[in-house]
């Protein structure tokens, strides 16, 4: 604990510890969605990207470092997820995969109405209804946990190289 002009600073609460409960209701919901997202034929890494792109957006740096092992781990290339942030300016997203990101923005930042509709415009041509719902569940998740990683402050460590 760190002392200011306004008192005695605390460190973050760690709200998953804190509120276990909730968390595993969470953590369940995870699972619940990456079944989801697999019956619905959603690669695992195009759900990488989505995990990978809300966090983006949000800022969350322990999910970005979480998913990116992931990605990787699924099979999704280093070029990919290093162009990720400018998916819109190259060729290397399928339809599909373009699709599915551009929901997931529109997901994570609802108040875009125009952005809305045009990403689920999109999404309408190029996935079928259960990837959508699919591709929608799994933003609407990964914004839960990033926001619970962001408000507790979680660190990312280093890992050794291999």
């Amino acid at each position: 604990m760190n002392d200011t002009a306004a008192g005695p600073v605390r460190k973050r609460v760690f709200i998953d510890k804190q509120s276990p409960r909730a968390y595993q209701a969470l953590t369940e919901t995870a699972e619940a969605v990456r079944a989801v997202a697999a019956d619905a034929g959603l690669e695992r890494t195009l759900v990488e990207l989505i995990n990978l792109r809300v966090s983006q957006i949000n800022g969350c740096a322990y999910c970005l470092n979480v998913h990116t092992r992931a990605a990787l781990c699924a099979g999704e290339t280093t070029q990919r997820l290093g162009v990720l942030a400018a998916w819109r300016d190259t060729e290397l997203f399928t339809a599909r995969e373009r699709a599915a990101l551009a929901l997931a923005e529109a997901a994570t930042e609802p108040a875009n109405a125009a952005a809305q509709e045009s990403a689920y415009a999109a999404a309408r041509h190029a996935l079928t209804d259960d990837e959508i719902s699919a591709a929608t569940w799994v933003a609407i998740t990964i914004n839960a946990f990033n926001r619970v990683s962001i408000m507790s402050k979680h660190p990312v460590r280093v890992v050794p190289q291999q």
